[in-house]
């Protein structure tokens, strides 16, 4: 996921966000600012973190004027200090108003993935395994929320259902078995697609390890046994552990040797950045 891809779909899910929020009208702004007066505001950083998300914070303020100018001093995946001014942001003081919280909305949370992410990562450094997310995203807000997990230094796991093979304990409840769900699974996709197995124990590890799956998933293993599913799949297959795997715990997989390791926490978690906007002035 990365800027020029999130571009290109940002703006359909920003417009939903701002008829949701502002509906018939502002009647709040309407109220104390019926008319055009040309104004400031500034974009005030309150917390130590990483920035993410200033395209689509500039996106907010531009689809409703697109009049409105951005002087940035920031760019994503800086690290910003509290009290630092991150941006000051100029135009219909009716925009400025109406906008405020949907742009922070965004530029919070994204922010926030970006900086739990960064804390995580840097756990890692060393370690031969690298950070992914999950498809557990906020409905409507998986296109930023991955883009976010990138500039805080983590890799995506598969975007949606159509990336990839993933035969969870269900799909393989359903297909009667690890060896028959990567058999069927083998049949009916392209030969580009690579076929990921969850496991949950040893015995699963060996099934997946026969059935010739591309990555085999350790979900909800201790670390022995992670250690020891491993060793059994070898060079066989890439691996990939999963379950519940928080900026807490990170460490205690760092010595296992798995390829990958995936986290919900990154998307699901994170707490926001605090950003706001300051000192709105009106200029004429």
């Amino acid at each position: 996921m990365n800027e020029i891809t999130m571009k290109l779909v940002a703006d359909k899910y920003i417009k939903l966000a701002l008829q949701e929020d502002i509906q018939n009208e502002d009647i709040s702004t309407n109220s104390v600012m019926p008319t055009y007066k040309k104004a400031t505001v500034e974009l005030l950083c309150k917390q130590d973190g990483i920035v993410a998300g200033l395209y689509v914070f500039e996106r907010v303020f531009k689809i409703l004027d697109e009049n409105t100018k951005i002087e940035f001093f920031v760019k994503d995946g800086d690290n910003v200090k509290k009290g630092q001014l991150m941006a000051v942001v100029t135009g219909d003081a009716r925009v400025l108003l109406s906008g405020e919280r949907t742009a922070l909305n965004y530029l919070q949370r994204m922010s926030g993935i970006a900086t739990y992410t960064n804390r995580i990562v840097k756990l890692l450094e060393g370690a031969k395994t690298t950070l992914l997310d999950t498809r557990k995203t906020t409905p409507c807000m998986r296109i930023f929320e991955k883009y976010a997990v990138k500039i805080g230094g983590g890799s995506n796991h598969r975007y949606n259902l159509s990336d990839a093979v993933m035969l969870k304990d269900n799909h393989i409840q359903a297909a009667g078995g690890i060896k028959q769900a990567v058999a069927m699974a083998r049949q009916y996709v392209s030969f580009v697609h690579k076929i990921e197995v969850e496991v949950e124990n040893l015995e699963m590890v060996k099934e997946a390890v026969e059935a010739g799956a591309d990555i085999i998933m350790l979900d909800n293993m201790t670390p022995q046994q992670m250690k020891e599913a491993v060793e059994i799949i070898g060079s066989k297959a890439l691996t990939e552990c999963s379950g519940n795997i928080t900026v807490d715990n990170i460490k205690t997989i760092i010595d296992i040797g798995v390829d990958y390791v995936s986290s919900g926490a990154l998307t699901h978690s994170a707490p926001i950045l605090d950003i706001s906007l300051k000192n709105l002035t009106v200029l004429d």
